[in-house]
């Protein structure tokens, strides 16, 4: 798809989903979500090895712009990635030095 296909309103959801993905925590996030795996808010935070209120904090932003997914398991939230494409722009950044 070339960028003359694509509308403005695409644009801006994928410049909405940059500015959330850049940050260094949400990023990890990201990586830790790699490969169709879910994972809790508490799974997260001990991976992280930050507070779980900084993690809700960051998942509450990677969801409401449309990186991140989350259904509900009795008292848990599972979140993944809305698009497993993300990690190759992850990985692709990763590789530029």
């Amino acid at each position: 798809m070339g960028v003359n296909t694509i509308d403005p309103g695409q644009f801006e959801r994928a410049a909405n989903m940059l500015k959330a993905i850049a940050h260094p925590m949400r990023i990890a996030i990201i990586g830790l979500l790699e490969e169709g795996q879910e994972l809790t808010v508490t799974e997260l935070h001990e991976n992280l090895g930050i507070e779980q209120s900084t993690t809700s904090h960051h998942l509450g932003i990677l969801k409401d712009k449309g990186v991140l997914i989350s259904r509900r398991e009795g008292k848990n939230t599972f979140y993944s990635l809305k698009h497993e494409n993300l990690k190759n722009i992850i990985n692709c950044v990763s590789m530029c030095k």
